[in-house]
């Protein structure tokens, strides 16, 4: 479980690093996304996503003894991949200004994604147990780096 741990907060925190420039540096300062016409929708994609991250932080990994948050944290990371799916759809029309979206950027789109993803399946592997047929959810409360993780996870 602790092994399991360190890698969803490694993951973690590459993301938030990752996306903290993608987001804040290239989107809002570099490109002024939000100031095209034809960016807007992107914009309000990465803002509904900058949204759902700490959402997903709370109801999924913080908020452990209540079932019913991880539901809605599982929900919140469903809307997010469909989100991203669109994003990823309009992404071409909205970068056309620019030549399209510039191959670097799109590898750090594949790696701060695949941190999120790679965080959240780490976490979901700790968190569910199969137990006589039945899917369990568990806590991860009881491990000695869970005071680390929680420590973590209200920081980001």
């Amino acid at each position: 479980m602790e092994t399991a741990i360190i890698i969803s907060s490694f993951f973690l925190v590459l993301f938030a690093v990752l996306a903290l420039y993608d987001g804040f540096y290239l989107h809002i300062f570099k490109y002024q996304l939000h100031n095209r016409e034809e960016s807007k929708t992107e914009h309000v994609t990465h803002t509904l996503r900058a949204v759902f991250f700490p959402a997903i932080l709370y109801f999924l990994f913080l908020k452990q003894d209540n079932h019913t948050s991880f539901v809605i944290g599982l929900t919140i990371v469903v809307l997010d991949v469909l989100v991203l799916g669109y994003d990823a759809f309009i992404e071409k029309d909205s970068r056309q200004f620019m030549g399209g979206l510039p191959r670097w950027e799109y590898i750090v789109h594949l790696f701060v994604n695949g941190f999120h993803f790679a965080s959240i399946a780490a976490y979901l592997s700790i968190r569910f147990t199969f137990q006589n047929g039945e899917i369990m959810i568990s806590n991860i409360n009881q491990s000695p780096i869970s005071s680390f993780f929680n420590l973590l996870i209200v920081n980001l």
